[in-house]
C-alpha cells in the first residue's frame, strides 16, 4: 500500500469511491426527508402544446398573408419611387436611402395595420423584423429590376 500525501491527486478509484459514497449520503438524505412527510418538489414536465381551434387558425394564417403582402407592396412602391426620384440613386450614400426607407416603411405600416385589422399589440420584435425585412428586400429587388436596362 502507498502512503499518498495530502496534496497527491486522487487516482480513478478514489474519486469513483467518493462519488459514490456522496449519492449514497444524497439517497439516504431525500429518503429521510420523504419519511418525515416533507415532499419534495418533482421536475416539471413541459406541459403539452395547445392545440388551436379551427377559428384561431385561420386568423393567424390570415394574419400571416397580411404580414407578407403588405410589406411587399411597401417595398416594392419604395422601389418605383426610388427610381423615380433618384435613378440610379449615386450622389447619395446607398445607407442613407435604406435608412430612410426602413423608417418610412415602419410608420407607414404602422399606419397600415390598423387600417385592415391587424393589433399591433400581437406584433412582437421578430414580427417587425420580419416585415422590415421583407420590405428592404422588396425595394432592392424592384429598384434593381428597374435600373438595369430592358434587352
Amino acid at each position: 500500500m502507498s502512503k499518498k500525501t495530502k496534496g497527491a491527486k486522487k487516482g480513478f478509484w478514489e474519486r469513483a469511491k467518493d462519488s459514490a459514497a456522496q449519492q449514497q449520503a444524497l439517497a439516504e438524505r431525500e429518503k429521510a426527508t420523504k419519511q418525515k412527510g416533507v415532499a419534495t418538489a418533482a421536475p416539471s414536465k413541459p406541459s403539452p402544446p395547445v392545440e388551436k381551434t379551427p377559428e384561431e387558425r385561420k386568423k393567424l394564417y390570415k394574419g400571416g398573408i397580411i404580414k407578407t403582402m403588405v410589406p411587399a407592396i411597401v417595398g416594392a412602391a419604395a422601389g418605383f419611387i426610388s427610381f423615380s426620384t433618384m435613378g440610379d440613386g449615386t450622389e447619395y450614400p446607398w445607407f442613407s436611402i435604406m435608412v430612410f426607407v426602413l423608417i418610412f416603411s415602419y410608420y407607414a405600416q404602422r399606419i397600415v395595420y390598423p387600417l385592415i385589422g391587424l393589433d399591433l399589440k400581437e406584433f412582437g420584435k421578430k414580427d417587425w423584423f420580419y416585415v422590415e425585412f421583407i420590405t428592404i428586400d422588396f425595394w432592392l429587388v424592384v429598384w434593381t429590376l428597374l435600373l438595369n436596362p430592358s434587352l
